[in-house]
């Protein structure tokens, strides 16, 4: 994959791999406070030009990784992140239906964020 940074943009709600100064690749999330705390991935997008290179398979373990360092759970919305997480029950917690449901409803309620 190269020399890819994984930052945190959480004001923008953006986790992005950045090669040579360049954002190759993002995860786009919301913060959901309750039911509990969680991270809510949305959509994840890797430039094309950088695609086939693990990229987003790196930014989805990385936004886990964040996840159990901050005691939040994932609730993915985002089908990349959600497919990645039944291949990766070890590194990935299943998100309950109640969280899922506020999550869903609270991306219905803001249309506008994404």
């Amino acid at each position: 994959m190269g020399d890819i940074e994984i930052r945190d943009d959480r004001a923008a709600g953006r986790l992005e791999a950045v090669a040579e100064g360049e954002v190759v690749g993002r995860v786009e999330y919301f913060v959901l406070d309750a039911p509990e705390h969680a991270l809510v991935p949305v959509h994840t997008i890797v430039e094309p030009a950088h695609e086939g290179k693990g990229i987003a398979g790196s930014l989805a373990r990385e936004l886990y990784t964040l996840a159990a360092r901050e005691d939040r759970a994932v609730a993915p919305l985002c089908p990349y992140v959600a497919k990645w997480a039944e291949r990766h029950p070890d590194q990935a917690p299943v998100a309950g239906p109640e969280l899922m449901r506020a999550a869903k409803a609270w991306l219905a309620a803001h249309p506008e964020r994404f």
